[in-house]
């Protein structure tokens, strides 16, 4: 080709620069995502809740104790898990951004999720050694109905609720696309660890002012291991494993 046709050829556009949801418009993502799973999770229950044998029966007092057990909270969990993640799933279309590459859903090296256990390890050693020198009983909720499951078959359910569907949900909201807006903000990483950890103890309303400093402790762990892994897979990992041992030395279940 000659000079006069290289320089008549077209160069390629460079790509453009990828758009992240700002500090503002992250916050008000977060905040319907809640409001969906607020409102799928508590029609979830209220329809499952209505089918059983004898609820039309029960007094105002009874339905609340029956409402509140375990198995249908377990239950609405895993309904309105997916509906809460399909809000981001629209917020990161408008974007025109992959929906694994914005929420960093990039697996672990074995080494990453090694470091993370040994990480969370030492983080329940020391709340250990801390309840038991205040004479904290290890009590996970103050609601023990949370614990009535009514058999295996809602013990299942609660696990799945709890362990697997809450998991995931929560941390592609917080450490995938929380993080993701407030990390590129004014903020930076150390503050968007900071934030995120304090807005997920403020979500767990079903826990004390201790409960949620150890749940602010246990953000700020899964934090830092979102932001030095880049993988939101690790932190649903390490929340995943968290809930399964709590869920197995608390209790018991009936």
């Amino acid at each position: 080709m000659s000079n006069f046709e290289n320089a008549g050829a077209r160069t390629p556009a460079s790509a453009p620069p990828l758009r992240t949801w700002d500090f503002w418009e992250t916050a008000f993502v977060i905040l319907i995502a809640y409001g969906v799973f607020t409102l799928a999770g508590g029609w979830a229950m209220t329809i499952i809740i209505a089918a059983q044998d004898g609820v039309a029966r029960m007094s105002p007092a009874q339905l609340r104790d029956f409402a509140a057990q375990g198995r249908w909270y377990g239950a609405g969990l895993t309904i309105a898990s997916p509906l809460t993640i399909g809000v981001l799933w629209i917020a990161i279309r408008k974007v025109r951004r992959g929906f694994a590459e914005y929420l960093a859903l990039n697996w672990p090296s074995t080494a990453e999720v090694m470091r993370a256990f040994a990480i969370f390890a030492g983080i329940l050693l020391v709340e250990s050694v801390i309840k038991w020198c205040v004479g904290d009983d290890g009590s996970a909720l103050d609601d023990q109905r949370m614990y009535v499951v009514n058999g295996a078959g809602g013990l299942l359910i609660f696990l799945i609720g709890t362990c697997i569907a809450g998991p995931v949900m929560e941390e592609f909201l917080i450490r995938g696309f929380l993080y993701r807006g407030w990390s590129e903000s004014f903020l930076g990483p150390i503050g968007a660890i900071v934030l995120t950890a304090s807005v997920w103890a403020m979500t767990h309303t079903q826990y004390d002012v201790y409960g949620k400093l150890e749940i602010f402790g246990m953000g700020l762990a899964l934090g830092y291991c979102r932001w030095r892994s880049n993988s939101t897979w690790l932190t649903v990992m390490m929340h995943s494993a968290l809930n399964t041992y709590i869920c197995f030395v608390t209790g018991p279940y009936v």
